[in-house]
């Protein structure tokens, strides 16, 4: 018997709270940023998160547009939550120290200056000042937050689950909902992408696939997680160029795998072959439920954390969420990447997936050079690598793409239906959009329905005297005028 005895243990370990090389990995120094920017709101009444948590995250940032961070929670006296922090692409750019007008190109680059993740060996990873294994384990100690009215229980819906290929070695991290069952079990969702296609080789094995999950990050590494890079690219490799530093990672105590040191929460586990449980409903990206099925069960060997630490109450469900906005920037970058090699390269202006559109609506910002470009742009949009878009919209240079009111005034004014509105009809689509059919004893996954492209833009620059017909009348002097010489300076706090 080891000196844990047969219960397990729970331990502090040291302090590590320093960070190296002058570069923070932990979410703590962004939420200050946030809270430094007036971008979020400071909790200090008593909230629960199995009643009311969820809704007063979700409220705050419809109405104010900020993230929240609770610091008085019901039965979790040393536990802190922040929620709504990566909304928008404002709040990304911040996280990502780049203009938000040049950010998707400014994204490309980084990401394709990757930097593998280093060792840290030094035994005082923050992460692993609380450290609880066998009969210490639980995950009720986590304030785990039941989002929307109909969900099945509390989710974790922000841990990134870290993998790694029982034929290569290499890591993949990606997200998964993770239903908590008990306190050592969890439910453990999973597309068929990455992370299945390594279950299953593990499967096949006859074997257990070990997990990791982190909950709290820097963004830089929720991104890498969120982000669909091609199989065997390690994502922490990617974090780390968006970072310009290495990812620092420390051994797990339970499983043979790394996670990022400075991580708030660290889960530890294994999925047993062919074991299921019944999980769900959940309040799901596109706004409304996923159906209750059956899933693969994580069940955890060890929970270490950092003292006080702050949970990650990603928002799942009705838009606007954490969750549209962090796949829907995914979804913008491999779109943008994807639209680079098209016709040579467009003179392609910007690509939004508005989170209010449920991950499944596109609007692409370019300037036609001839004409027919456009509808080239949103054919390759729609048969890009990220299969939830169904509706993409073109609109022209003199559009803010982020704005739903310009896109909207754009689709009225210049789109003849007729000519600018086409359909692709009995084409695979997002397993969540409830309007495209499943074939007869299909499953979710296999959905067929429609795709429609909006040609919203205005005349090629071919065709210069029909293109300025569209204009938009705008005030005189407009962007010459500064409402901060007339308005008063109250009006700007």
């Amino acid at each position: 018997m080891n000196d844990d005895g047969l219960l397990g243990s729970t331990r502090n370990a040291s302090n590590g709270r320093g960070t190296r090389n002058g570069v923070d990995q932990s979410i703590r120094g962004y939420l200050q940023q946030l809270e430094q920017q007036g971008e979020m709101v400071r909790v200090t009444k008593e909230i629960d998160p199995a009643t009311n948590m969820s809704a007063v995250g979700w409220k705050t940032y419809n109405d104010f547009k900020k993230a929240t961070l609770f610091s008085n929670i019901k039965g979790h006296p040393d536990w802190e939550a922040c929620t709504q922090i990566l909304t928008d692409r404002s709040k990304w750019s911040m996280a990502l120290d780049l203009t938000e007008d040049e950010f998707l190109p400014a994204l490309s680059r980084k990401l394709k200056m990757a930097i593998d993740p280093v060792i840290d060996d030094t035994g005082t990873a923050p992460c692993k000042e609380v450290i609880k294994t066998g009969g210490d384990v639980s995950l009720f100690d986590l304030p785990v937050v039941t989002t929307s009215e109909e969900d099945g229980g509390p989710f974790i819906p922000a841990g990134m689950a870290i993998v790694r290929d029982p034929d290569t070695g290499i890591r993949n991290m990606s997200v998964h909902r993770l239903q908590v069952f008990d306190t050592n079990h969890t439910g453990f969702a999973m597309v068929p992408r990455q992370a299945r296609r390594i279950y299953d080789k593990y499967r096949a094995k006859g074997k257990t696939m070990q997990v990791a999950i982190a909950i709290g990050t820097h963004p830089a590494i929720f991104f890498g997680s969120a982000f669909t890079a091609p199989f065997g690219i390690d994502e922490l490799a990617l974090a780390g160029g968006l970072l310009g530093n290495p990812v620092r990672l420390v051994k797990c105590e339970t499983v043979d795998i790394e996670v990022p040191a400075e991580a708030e929460i660290i889960l530890e586990g294994e999925i047993v072959p062919y074991e299921l449980r019944h999980e769900g409903p959940y309040g799901e990206v596109p706004g409304t439920y996923a159906a209750a099925n059956d899933c693969e069960v994580l069940r955890i060997t060890a929970i270490t954390h950092r003292r006080r630490p702050i949970y990650y109450a990603l928002h799942c469900g009705m838009p606007t969420t954490c969750a549209q906005a962090a796949t829907g920037v995914g979804i913008e970058m491999a779109t943008w990447e994807h639209l680079s090699q098209v016709e040579g390269g467009l003179d392609l202006l910007d690509v939004r997936c508005p989170p209010s559109g449920g991950l499944m609506m596109l609007v692409i910002k370019l300037r036609p050079r001839i004409a027919g470009q456009a509808k080239t742009a949103l054919m390759a949009s729609l048969s890009g690598p990220c299969l939830h878009p169904k509706l993409a919209v073109a609109v022209d240079d003199d559009i803010d793409a982020n704005d739903l009111r310009q896109v909207m005034w754009s689709m009225t004014t210049r789109v003849h239906a007729e000519k600018d509105v086409t359909m692709i009809h009995n084409t695979r689509t997002f397993a969540l959009d409830k309007t495209s059919l499943v074939p007869e004893g299909g499953h979710q996954y296999e959905r067929v329905g429609s795709k429609w492209l909006i040609d919203a833009t205005k005349p090629a620059i071919t065709h210069p005297e029909e293109r300025a017909q569209f204009a938009p009348a705008m005030p005189i002097n407009f962007n010459s005028v500064n409402l901060e010489d007339f308005l008063p300076e109250e009006i700007f706090k």
